[in-house]
C-alpha cells in the first residue's frame, strides 16, 4: 500500500484485529474500513499488513497553536505529562470531550508553555 487517502490513518493489523474490531475501536464502521481497503479481504488479514482506517476529526475550539490531534495511545494523563499541564486544567479546557474514549486524529486543545528564557 502506498499512501491511505485523506481522511485516514495507516494502521498495521495486529494478533487478533478484525475490520469490526477495528471499526469499533477507531469509532468508524465495517463498511467504510472496507471502503478505503479494495482488494483487502476482511477475512484474512495478516499480521503486519497495512491498512487505511477512516478517522472523523471533531474539533475543540480553541486557538490554532493550541490544537492537538490525538495519536494512537494517547490519554490526558499522558498528554497532561508531555506538556506539563494539570490533568485538571486539560480536562477544563475540552468540556464535552470524553477522556476515557479518547479518538485517533480527534483534536483537542492543548495549551502550550512558552520556554523561559534565561
Amino acid at each position: 500500500m502506498s499512501t491511505c487517502p485523506r481522511g485516514t490513518i495507516r494502521y498495521t493489523v495486529k494478533a487478533g484485529d478484525t475490520f469490526y474490531g477495528l471499526a469499533q475501536r477507531f469509532n468508524t464502521t465495517v463498511a467504510a474500513i472496507a471502503s478505503v481497503n479494495p482488494g483487502v479481504n476482511p477475512n484474512n488479514l495478516q499480521i503486519g499488513q497495512q491498512i487505511c482506517i477512516p478517522v472523523r476529526r471533531t474539533v475543540t475550539p480553541c486557538p490554532p497553536s493550541s490544537r492537538y490531534v490525538v495519536q494512537p495511545g494517547d490519554t490526558f494523563s499522558k498528554i497532561s505529562q508531555r506538556y506539563g499541564i494539570s490533568l485538571r486544567v486539560l480536562l477544563a479546557l475540552n468540556r464535552g470531550v470524553d477522556p476515557n474514549n479518547l479518538q485517533i486524529g480527534q483534536i483537542i486543545c492543548v495549551p502550550r508553555r512558552r520556554k523561559r528564557s534565561r
